[in-house]
């Protein structure tokens, strides 16, 4: 049986000397794992997003390579094998492995949002990404308006920027 840490070993192990990287998805992983705990999200469905959180980006150093980009569209094409093959070789179950996949294959996609899982992930990688990449608020208020769905999504964004509601 896989477990989180496990997985976090194996995702800092693969992203060695990417400080920045491994900062990046700890952090989504915190805000995953907290908005799906807030939101009440039952034991399986926390296991997919925790799981998801941390291997969103697990394609960007192919992305790079092949396509010399780090952008959303080959991270979507590149992560989903290599999740794969780490969530397998840790034994997660063939449930999770799969639906973890369509979500790191989506992550970016925000028009394909078909569940509270991966619902989730957007808002928790956008969280993270919004004060990373310095967005302005009306740029923050904008997608949360668009996108955002959870109640605690909601919240944490309109408390860590200060937007009005």
């Amino acid at each position: 049986m896989a477990s989180m840490s496990q997985l976090t070993m194996a995702m800092v192990t693969l992203y060695s000397g990417d400080p920045k990287r491994v900062q990046h998805f700890m952090k989504v992983y915190a805000f995953a794992k907290m908005i799906a705990e807030e939101e009440q999200i039952g034991s399986k469905q926390r296991e997919i997003i925790e799981a998801a959180a941390l291997v969103h980006d697990i394609g960007i150093h192919a992305a790079e390579k092949k396509y010399h980009s780090a952008a959303g569209e080959y991270q979507e094409l590149e992560g989903p094998p290599i999740a794969r093959a780490m969530l397998m070789a840790l034994e997660f179950s063939p449930a999770v492995t799969n639906r973890v996949c369509e979500l790191v294959a989506h992550h970016h996609s925000y028009d394909t949002i078909d569940d509270v899982d991966l619902q989730i992930l957007v808002e928790a990688d956008f969280i993270v990404n919004a004060y990373e990449d310095g967005l302005p608020k009306r740029s923050i208020k904008s997608f949360r308006d668009k996108i955002f769905q959870t109640e605690t999504g909601i919240h944490y964004l309109n408390e860590i920027f200060s937007l009005a509601s």
